[in-house]
């Protein structure tokens, strides 16, 4: 059966392989180097076997004799032996135009991918690395909006600044499209609009990485940005004179968790949300101490002052939170409650993070080191010493905070006398 002859349709049909033997070929005489490949299973395939320059004799399949014709196989041995005359490898340039394909086809895809698929996907891989808020944010500024809202019946949700964006093919990104989107948010929801470009600004460079054609210079242009308008510098805060009136209009406040909340904001330099979501298993009153949930190193220890402790032992535990839903307890709902206060004792534009500056403001009364109230508040070290060597303790921090505290209380004329309660302490 290796004897050349030419191959035909009847010849291929009645080709069996010998009895004895794994696999037999026949040759095909018309053209040189096909041969059709019978095994002992019954399996028939066209293959093409030829000897390249200076190499061995190679052999290469070109499909199932089901498959393909005798007139198509006849074709592709011939196509084959042209490339080898030329010093190229068919399996190679197989391989090559196979990869071409899958680019094309994988391009096709990405001109079809749109920006509200492609931020799905970037939400779902940084999500490990952000916190908290920053996840809710990244969600809030691509919603779609329409959900109601659970604790305001009637209320729905309004679709956030880059939702119009969320639609749109990725090659349909440009400058002039983000301009047109800042013209129209800049009008109403300008702070919204910047923190929105920041963050679309975040998700361009990750696309840039992932292969995907995208400028975030080009596409973010230095217009857009100036229509954002630059944030406004916040000062507010208490200045010591302002204390005394600030405590009285605060405690007139008949909602115990909020006239609490705020003035635990005050006493520790936190910031609003991170006093909102204390628990009670944060709060180790055997030791004094509060784990709060920072959104910069994921959580920081500081000491449990005196008076925090007083405040927090005067609320009921109704549910996990130390500031219990409850009494309709909210961020929200306490901004609002504050800004009555203050505007009725005349304190207009102090808001819940001004309570945060006040307490970083009013400790350079007593020369606190800034390293010191920087550990307290969560803010990242800003000097090589303060990031590298120093690592201050719970107990040497409450020798100034609380130092803090009692020059607060006693500027605002608060009467309060700690209670003599011996510390535990660790025995051998």
């Amino acid at each position: 059966m290796s004897t050349p002859a030419a191959l035909t349709v009847s010849r291929i049909e009645a080709a069996a392989c010998p009895a004895g033997k794994q696999q037999v070929f026949l040759i095909d005489k018309t053209v040189p180097g096909l041969k059709l490949r019978v095994t002992s299973g019954g399996a028939k395939s066209f293959v093409f076997e030829a000897r390249a320059k200076g190499s061995n004799t190679k052999r290469y399949t070109i499909g199932d004799a089901a498959s393909w014709t005798l007139g198509a196989a006849r074709a592709e041995a011939r196509r084959m032996r042209v490339l080898m005359d030329q010093g190229i490898d068919p399996k190679q340039e197989a391989r090559e135009q196979q990869e071409q394909a899958v680019r094309e086809q994988n391009e096709r895809a990405r001109e079809l991918l749109t920006v509200g698929a492609l931020w799905d996907a970037y939400l779902i891989e940084r999500k490990p690395f952000w916190g908290e808020r920053s996840y809710i944010d990244h969600c809030r500024v691509a919603q779609a909006g329409g959900q109601a809202y659970k604790r305001v019946p009637g209320k729905i949700t309004i679709p956030g600044p880059l939702y119009p964006l969320m639609g749109l093919r990725l090659a349909e990104l440009n400058a002039k499209t983000i301009e047109a989107l800042a013209k129209r948010e800049a009008q109403t929801r300008p702070a919204h609009l910047r923190l929105a470009l920041r963050l679309f600004k975040g998700f361009l460079n990750w696309a840039a990485a992932e292969g995907h054609k995208l400028d975030s210079r080009a596409i973010l242009s230095r217009k857009a940005r100036e229509i954002a308008g630059p944030p406004g510098v916040k000062d507010d805060a208490l200045e010591r004179g302002q204390l005394a009136t600030w405590f009285a209009a605060v405690k007139a406040i008949t909602n115990p968790a909020v006239h609490a909340y705020l003035q635990v904001l005050l006493l520790t330099g936190a910031r609003p949300g991170e006093v909102y979501l204390l628990r009670w298993e944060d709060v180790g009153f055997p030791w004094k101490t509060l784990t709060i949930r920072d959104k910069v190193e994921g959580e920081r220890t500081i000491p449990l002052t005196p008076y925090v402790e007083h405040l927090l032992n005067a609320l009921p535990r109704r549910s996990e939170r130390c500031f219990s839903s409850q009494y309709s307890m909210r961020p929200t709902n306490a901004s609002d409650l504050h800004r009555r206060a203050c505007a009725s004792a005349g304190l207009e534009g102090l808001t819940l993070h001004g309570l945060r500056r006040s307490f970083s403001t009013l400790t350079e009364w007593l020369e606190t080191p800034a390293g010191v109230v920087a550990q307290i508040q969560g803010h990242k070290p800003s000097a090589t010493a303060e990031k590298h060597y120093k690592r201050r303790p719970v107990d040497l921090l409450r020798v100034h905070h609380e130092r803090i505290e009692a020059w607060i209380l006693e500027q605002a004329g608060v009467q309060f006398t700690p209670a003599k309660v011996p510390r535990l302490s660790v025995v051998a």
